[in-house]
């Protein structure tokens, strides 16, 4: 009998530029969650992963065969850009990604000259170290619609049913100037109450999809949600996750990352 099981789907929170790697201590229970993450699943015949670091005109999708890695941040010690993550790309899985978005009415492109940028390849260097599982990434619309990327989630759902392991790599709070001042009270209660919103939204088996897709829609609308998003770029691989997975999560794993509490949202099948 074929089995039927689900690749899982993973909207995780990468971190600060390349700190995982280099043994930052204020990102070790990230990492340790990251690690267990990956002990637990299946390994997958594929990744496709959606970077919160990559917006373009049109959903774009890495198409070359050995994409190089793209250094984007600035100010690291200088292992941070020596650091190498030699995972295939997959050609032929990037032109089908491509037809199963323009299938759904969503134009969509390949770029083959692109490299992984490191909301690529930080997380994955923790979860699957050997670099041999083929990876292909998949950009944002710089529209930044919520609805938008959920309908590209749903585009991609079918893949699941071929082992293909869908990551939505972003931060479940993005706000740079809360990082770098002094961690108060306010920002605390901000951040707590918009990541409570965000685990009841993707954890409550009693909203209906119709529910839980208006909130994530809408979700501007929920406690301190400017103040933890003043630009959504990190939230919206979580938008990517849900549409491929069209359900209640099955397990959110929170820690602390740099005294800000962040979220991963697992759904397994």
């Amino acid at each position: 009998m074929k089995d039927e099981r689900l690749a899982p789907v993973i909207y995780l929170s990468h971190g600060g530029g390349p700190l995982p790697l280099l043994g930052d201590e204020r990102h070790q229970a990230m990492v340790g969650v990251l690690k267990e993450i990956a002990g637990n699943l299946l390994r997958p015949t594929a990744i496709v992963l959606v970077s919160a670091h990559w917006e373009a005109a049109c959903p774009t999708v890495t198409g070359g065969a050995r994409p190089p890695l793209i250094y984007d941040y600035y100010g690291f010690p200088e292992a941070s850009y020596t650091l190498t993550y030699p995972a295939p790309g997959e050609p032929k899985l990037a032109e089908r990604i491509v037809s199963m978005l323009n299938a759904q009415k969503i134009p969509a492109t390949l770029d083959e000259h692109r490299g992984f940028d490191h909301g690529m390849f930080v997380p994955l260097k923790i979860m699957f170290p050997d670099a041999e599982i083929p990876c292909v990434q998949l950009s944002l619309i710089n529209t930044l619609n919520p609805s938008e990327h959920i309908a590209m989630g749903k585009a991609l759902a079918a893949l699941r049913r071929e082992n293909v392991l869908i990551i939505g790599s972003g931060f479940s709070f993005h706000n740079l100037k809360a990082f770098f001042s002094a961690n108060d009270a306010d920002t605390r209660r901000k951040n707590l109450a918009f990541d409570a919103w965000l685990q009841h939204l993707c954890l409550d088996e009693k909203l209906s999809e119709v529910a839980r897709e208006e909130g994530l829609i809408h979700w501007d609308s929920a406690p301190a949600a400017r103040f933890c998003h003043p630009r959504e770029e990190h939230l919206l691989p979580l938008h990517v996750c849900y549409g491929a997975a069209l359900r209640a999560a099955t397990r959110i794993y929170d820690f602390d990352i740099m005294n800000i509490k962040a979220s991963v949202v697992v759904w397994v099948d």
